[in-house]
């Protein structure tokens, strides 16, 4: 005999909804419910055709269009999710809901300008929109506008720095407490934390109370990554956490360690690794006239990069070739100081670049990919990938031999990095030197991991994407069962 759910669990209330709408067949509102329930349980297909039930009976039901436009996200289908919310702020141009869900999804998609616009239609619908102030945060930090950034993100965090997200599993959840800056330098911690086994309370520790107690954890997740962007907030956490015995993963001491300077610095005395010379300097040093000569000074030569502090993903980054170039590229990078870098020429015989993404994860290497590009400045999916076969052949050769592909020497020489980094979260970008040493890059914890896009081309991908996903969650059900600090 098949035992009943535990009363007032998602499964209970399933079964209540299904009698309800048995009797009430046409109450949309019972459907929305049990549409939802779904989607949180993980019964994403089935939530699915609930919520396109719903929408053929009445095609501008909002909150089945936001669930179902949720549940696409939830799914990795970002178009679906864009199409779904424009339709919800289409059909309700006055619901300041609809409009921060779109757009969320447009900044995400690159389309900062459309994502901005309809942000500040959120506020101006709902000026107290907590999502649309985080939103906007982002946005006005990618464009420089520092102050108008830190007001938004005072506004959306400063009365209330704790949110609670839904438990999506069955019996009891472990309660974890997730620490953010909110100012960009945060890990993407929704793609990582599994929600059908963890409740998860996000606090932006910067605007803690003094003295105020952390809300009820199990687990610590300190997801504030960037030691260069958001130093403040890291220091906070610090103080805070020195109060309390609980197991914490990424320990926002260790990650204030990681600035890209001081990164150079220490990961460069390590056998195996290479790191270019990196300085971080006033704009003013950088633009007056002996801009060329003071480098000289401090070392660095024409070519060199150029970057603006707290950004990823190529955003802010340059290549400047003479003085010229250098004053030319000044006004494009935000910021009263930018970080100089040492060109390193990694081209390989053929011309091309190979920039390699390893994982480490609770003291374990994990490859992500191997970028091929012509261009200086590589990314995994703007890089020379989707219309080369030989690339993509490169790269699945890296993800299921990683030591074959790379040799003992740079294997060594990761392994000295994790070491060196001591977090359990980070990422690694590098090339291969010539005699097999690793030319890093970048070693911090705010790298990403980016589930492959639809297509037969990527499905190599995306066993290695979820073996590391697996050791990720692994990692924290461990650390939370056994209290490891």
């Amino acid at each position: 005999m098949t035992p009943s759910p535990a009363p007032h669990s998602p499964a209970a209330q399933l079964q209540e909804l299904g009698r309800q709408l048995a009797t009430d067949p046409s109450n949309l509102d019972l459907a929305q419910q049990r549409a939802r329930l779904l989607a949180e349980t993980g019964r994403h297909e089935e939530a699915k055709q609930a919520y396109f039930e719903i929408l053929a009976v009445d095609p501008a039901h909002r909150a089945a269009l936001n669930g179902l436009g949720e549940l696409f996200l939830a799914m990795g289908h970002r178009s679906a999710a864009q199409t779904a919310f424009a339709e919800a702020v289409k059909h309700h141009p006055d619901d300041p809901v609809s409009h921060a869900k779109l757009a969320s999804v447009l900044s995400g998609q690159g389309e900062a300008a459309a994502a901005r616009e309809h942000y500040e239609t959120a506020l101006r619908l709902d000026p107290d929109s907590r999502v649309a102030h985080e939103g906007l945060v982002y946005i006005l930090s990618d464009l420089g506008e520092k102050e108008a950034a830190d007001e938004h993100r005072r506004l959306a965090f400063s009365r209330n720095p704790i949110s609670v997200f839904g438990f999506h599993g069955k019996g009891e959840p472990i309660p974890l407490l997730v620490l953010v800056a909110g100012d960009g330098g945060d890990i993407p911690f929704h793609q990582l934390i599994d929600f059908r086994v963890f409740l998860i309370t996000t606090l932006a520790i910067e605007f803690l109370e003094p003295g105020a107690p952390l809300p009820p954890h199990a687990l610590i997740f300190n997801s504030i990554g960037d030691a260069d962007l958001s130093r403040v907030s890291l220091e906070a956490a610090a103080r805070v956490l020195a109060e309390t015995p609980s197991p914490v993963i990424n320990p926002p001491e260790i990650v204030l360690a990681t600035g890209r300077d001081a990164n150079a610095e220490r990961l460069g005395l390590l056998p195996g690794v290479v790191t270019p010379k990196i300085a971080t300097l006033s704009r003013d040093l950088l633009a007056g006239a002996d801009a060329a000569a003071n480098l000289a000074g401090l070392g660095f030569a024409f070519p060199l990069l150029l970057r603006s502090p707290g950004f990823h993903a190529g955003r802010h980054f340059v290549q400047v070739e003479n003085r010229e170039a250098l004053a030319a590229a000044l006004p494009s990078l935000p910021g009263p100081q930018l970080t100089v870098l040492q060109f390193l020429d990694v081209r390989n015989s053929d011309g091309k670049i190979r920039k390699y993404r390893v994982m480490m994860i609770g003291g374990k290497l994990y490859p992500l990919h191997a970028a091929v590009s012509h261009d200086w400045k590589v990314h995994y999916f703007s890089a020379d990938m989707v219309d080369s076969p030989e690339h993509r052949a490169e790269d699945q050769a890296f993800l299921e031999n990683m030591p074959e592909v790379l040799g003992e020497k740079a294997m060594e020489a990761l392994q000295a990095v994790q070491a060196e980094l001591g977090l359990d979260y980070a990422g690694i970008d590098f090339s291969l030197g010539k005699d097999g040493e690793v030319i890093l890059f970048e070693a911090n914890a705010t790298m990403t991991i980016v589930r492959p896009p639809q297509g037969e081309m990527w499905d190599y991908r995306r066993q290695p994407v979820r073996t590391i996903l697996d050791a990720i969650r692994e990692l924290f059900f461990r650390r939370a069962k056994f209290g490891q600090r």
